[in-house]
């Protein structure tokens, strides 16, 4: 990451340097840059000249309110030059000026909104003495954005973000509609009341290749997730960011746009970003020039031409619902359909954001196998219930799973399986995979075949020994997870093959008298739909108000595999027993039944423990660092208690 105004600069250039030679600005570029004239409108773009221009050069920029500020141009940028058109009849053979056209309005439609023109290059640039530049043409923002194939993958992009505040103190994250004060248009708000970011952190956050996030427990691990997210959702994105690190509340402002970048022909891509810190002695917030004055200026004016904020105060503004810390995101000039409709729709439920032309789905309700204690998800003003797919599962079952990896510690993985109720009407089937409590696969169809089998079987697994791909939707193909994919497709037959005639499929694995009984158990039901047979529903099912899945270690399920197929023989001969006046003793299915409950109960007492060991470990590192600071005040206090004590204050009489 490189600063046009050296390493403190404000203008984010994604971009390495190899020669730190800087050239020096040639008189006739300089006065080139005088001559430019503001334009008559903030986003109107008029045919215009290149100029070659030096670094270090300052060009007049126009305010939305008509008032010009200096805005800082980097090493081989051109300066754009309007000028008139050319006459009728008039060639350019006939004019010394060379006139170019301007770069063409974004399209508005996501996958047509890659073409991008980048102004004509200083060719000075390549000249001996000229400086040697990796650039990062804008037109990456756009390709990179490309990984996520569907918006609400971005969203969650940015929900697992406020989720890793929590380590932080957040307790919420805020989804909501922004209306544009500019055009009126919608646009998305994401807000956090996490820790927020100091500058340094929020110029991390918008440039490429950065991530602080070292721990296993956290989502995010790239540090790209906040750039493909929000470039995918919309053209442009603005941030606003309070932090109260190091004791010095900061506020932060920083504008990743698409937008300026192509309507000024960038060939690189630029952040401007303006801070602020509070000032004890005016009680207040005061600009902080991290180079000086013409700079904060320049990058100031860039915001309030191309953000929907036309004044310094409006954008500050923007802070006063943020409270001591947190993080506002809006996401605006939103992307629209192949149809020419805007992607995210915000108007056919206003408790809910939907994708326009799409079935309703709720997605951020499955988005987290846990949401965290005393954390919400508010969406539209209404919190979001997180919805377990296990507690939608007939005759569920648990299956533990344990891959073999050389070298590591044995690790292992519960997969939860059964039939989603209203099967096989339903025709939802596969496993919604997560990674670290983030779902990344949902409903991963592993058994494909023609003939319907694996038809309705559903599973829930937890799987932290294979890595995600950098944008979450899917994981890295690698050999534990082919060795996982054969595994669940094992475990969807062998799950099929036990339980298929359940829901009204002809399960040829049964003795023929079970068979025949199970036919004629659906002649009598006629259209109703399937249900547990009677003198099976008290072994497979707890008498819970929800369906609380049977654990089995892979020995276990051997034993439990013969049990049911005695206990669905037993069954056939109890329906004929029956007529003559005779009953099955449901002792033994009842000592079967507790000993099961004992085990769940037992696993969900081992997981409660286990989380309650972590809460304390965390709670004695916060507390360790707390008396590391207190110590360091206090050190901080006598030190200047002692200072205060050798000065020698004369008494005047």
């Amino acid at each position: 990451m490189r600063s046009t105004a050296g390493a403190a600069g404000d203008v984010i250039d994604l971009s390495s340097d190899d020669d730190d030679e800087v050239p020096v600005p040639s008189t006739s570029a300089a006065a080139a840059a005088r001559r430019i004239a503001p334009s008559t409108s903030p986003r109107d773009v008029t045919p215009y000249a290149l100029v070659d221009v030096k670094p270090a050069l300052l060009y007049p920029l126009q305010f939305p309110g008509g008032g010009g500020a200096l805005v800082p141009v980097k090493e081989e940028l051109p300066v754009l030059t309007p000028v008139p058109l050319l006459a009728a009849g008039s060639s350019p053979s006939t004019t010394n000026t060379k006139v170019t056209l301007p770069p063409p309005r974004l399209c508005r439609q996501f996958w047509k909104s890659g073409d991008y023109v980048v102004a004509q290059r200083n060719p000075d640039a390549d000249a001996p003495g000229g400086r040697n530049r990796l650039r990062i043409n804008p037109r990456f923002l756009h390709s990179n954005a490309t990984s996520h194939k569907w918006a609400f993958g971005a969203i969650a992009e940015l929900l697992d973000n406020a989720i890793d505040e929590v380590n932080t103190g957040a307790t919420f994250v805020r989804v909501n509609e922004f209306t544009n004060p500019r055009d009126g248009n919608s646009s998305l708000l994401i807000q956090d009341d996490g820790g927020g970011m100091d500058p340094e952190a929020l110029r991390r956050c918008m440039s490429f290749g950065f991530s602080d996030k070292q721990s296993d427990a956290l989502i995010g691990q790239y540090g790209n997730g906040f750039k493909t997210s929000t470039m995918r959702l919309g053209a442009d994105v603005i941030v606003f960011t309070q932090n109260q690190n190091n004791w010095v509340p900061t506020r932060s402002i920083g504008l990743l746009s698409y937008t300026f970048l192509m309507e000024t022909g960038c060939d690189d891509v630029l952040v401007p970003t303006v801070d602020y810190q509070y000032d004890l002695s005016t009680t207040s917030y005061t600009q902080m020039l991290r180079h000086d004055q013409k700079l904060f200026s320049s990058n100031l004016a860039i915001l309030l031409k191309w953000s929907p904020f036309a004044s310094e105060a409006e954008l500050l503004k923007q802070f006063d619902d943020i409270g001591e810390h947190g993080t506002k995101i809006i996401v605006f000039n939103l992307w629209f359909n192949d149809d020419g409709d805007m992607e995210l729709d915000f108007n056919s439920d206003k408790k809910d954001i939907l994708i326009t032309g799409a079935h309703k789905k709720a997605y951020t309700s499955v988005l987290y196998l846990h949401i965290p204690d005393n954390f919400r998800i508010v969406l539209r003003g209404h919190d979001v219930e997180s919805h377990n797919v296990i507690n939608d599962l007939m005759y569920p079952e648990c299956v533990l799973y344990k891959p073999q990896i050389a070298g590591l510690a044995e690790l292992s993985a519960i997969t939860t399986i059964g039939f989603v109720k209203g099967a096989p009407e339903i025709d939802v089937q596969g496993f919604n995979v997560y990674h670290k409590n983030r779902l990344i696969t949902p409903f991963w169809k592993v058994a494909n075949n023609s003939y319907g089998k694996g038809r309705g079987v559903v599973g829930i697994l937890e799987a932290n020994f294979i890595k995600p791909t950098h944008d979450k939707q899917d994981f890295e193909k690698s050999v534990l997870y082919q060795r996982l994919e054969n595994r669940l497709k094992e475990m969807t037959y062998e799950y099929w093959d036990l339980h298929c005639h359940r829901i009204g499929y002809d399960n040829k694995k049964l003795p023929k008298a079970s068979r025949a009984l199970n036919r004629a158990n659906q002649m009598n039901a006629g259209s109703s739909p399937p249900i547990a047979p009677r003198q099976l529903l008290a072994a497979d099912i707890p008498t819970s108000s929800c369906a609380v899945p049977t654990f089995m270690a892979p020995a276990l399920r051997q034993k439990q595999m013969g049990l049911k197929r005695n206990i669905d023989a037993l069954g056939s001969k109890t329906d004929s027993a029956d007529q003559d006046g005779s009953h099955l003793d449901v002792s033994q299915r009842r000592r079967f039944n507790e000993y099961r409950t004992l085990t769940l109960e037992n696993d969900k007492l081992r997981g409660e423990c286990l989380q309650y060991e972590e809460s304390a470990k965390q709670l004695a590192l916060k507390e360790q660092k707390l008396r590391s600071q207190i110590a360091e005040e206090r050190k901080k206090y006598e030190e200047l208690l002692q200072e205060l004590r050798s000065l020698d204050v004369k008494t005047e009489k």
